[in-house]
């Protein structure tokens, strides 16, 4: 794999640096130096979050609207690729480049963005052995004990764009993003090139008829990488105890993608979301088409109004991306 590796930082813009900063510390991300005017955190893949003031995490010019991640910096896992990417952004969007090396633009819905080089730790988890019945892979063994959760990794970010699909092809045309699985209505997956992600990043429909979506650009939520489902839930319990606001939806397992959520209300703007168990995709990955209400989950804590009703079972691969069968020779 090549190209870009995934997020190397994210760039809040916040009403309030100290709360924000408390939040993410007892979100379970490590904290590397704070201040009145500026927190960071950094992940065990190397990757970043800074919490900054809304006034000094804009860029001038921006589309984004609100608070929220202000800007995306993508990592990739060389100069040479740094070097291929702003000659081929150079000629649809104006780039500049920083002191460090790090090559700044705005993408095609007004949202800043970054690309510099990133060296990527890989992250080793652990999971308990899972017993079921009739398969014993956990004996004499308790599961272990978490106080909080660890969050390592940075697995996606979502945006409330006006046309997903348009979005969806500028990524694909300047920065080679992989489409992963398109949500009827809703909005398209896409992982960069450089990761096995299901996706890293997912545009959602900014009109549609739910809190929130005006229509105009803004961030939706990112998604922070844990170990199991059991870290995922310890780490919502001990966000409750410290007096943060519950999930809506609670626990949950969606559908596209299988991956278990819990989202939680972030006072840096959008939600702040526990995640793992994700699917992995590569190449050969044939993308597909999902009925919006199908393809939101398996299942919710919380089972919210507009989802009461199972939709009916509608998935097929995306046109232009069925696997075609090969002749055998002499046939």
């Amino acid at each position: 794999m090549s190209g870009i590796n995934g997020i190397e930082t994210i760039v809040y813009g916040v009403e309030d640096v100290g709360i924000c900063t408390r939040y993410f510390t007892d979100f379970g991300l490590p904290l590397i130096e704070s201040s009145e005017s500026e927190a960071l955190f950094e992940m065990e893949e190397g990757s970043s979050v800074i919490i900054r003031p809304l006034d000094v995490a804009r860029t001038e010019g921006q589309g984004l609207v609100g608070y929220g991640v202000q800007k995306v910096i993508w990592g990739v896992p060389n100069q040479k690729h740094l070097d291929r990417a702003v000659k081929r952004l150079s000629a649809v969007t104006e780039v500049s480049i920083d002191a460090e090396g790090t090559a700044h633009f705005f993408d095609c819905d007004g949202i800043a963005s970054g690309i510099r080089v990133f060296a990527k730790q890989r992250v080793f988890g652990a999971p308990d052995p899972v017993n079921s019945l009739g398969t014993i892979n956990r004996l004499n063994q308790h599961r272990k004990w978490r106080l909080k959760a660890n969050p390592k990794t940075i697995q996606h970010v979502v945006y409330q764009t006006p046309d997903p699909q348009a979005s969806w092809e500028w990524y694909r045309d300047n920065l080679d993003f992989r489409l992963s699985d398109v949500q009827e209505g809703f909005g398209v997956f896409a992982r960069a090139p450089g990761t096995l992600d299901h996706h890293s990043i997912y545009w959602l429909r900014a009109d549609l008829p739910f809190p929130g979506c005006d229509g105009q650009v803004r961030f939706n939520h990112a998604n922070f990488g844990v170990e199991d489902i059991d870290e995922v839930m310890v780490g919502g319990n001990y966000m409750e105890r410290r007096g943060w606001k519950k999930s809506i939806w609670g626990l949950g397992r969606h559908r596209i993608a299988s991956a278990v959520f819990l989202y939680l209300p972030c006072p840096a703007g959008g939600d702040a979301e526990y995640g793992c168990d994700s699917d992995m995709h590569d190449d050969s990955w044939v993308p597909r088409h999902w009925n919006a209400g199908f393809g939101t989950m398996s299942f919710m804590h919380n089972l919210q109004p507009w989802i009461f009703d199972e939709s009916p079972w509608e998935v097929r691969y995306v046109e232009g991306t069925t696997p075609k069968r090969k002749e055998r020779a002499g046939h």
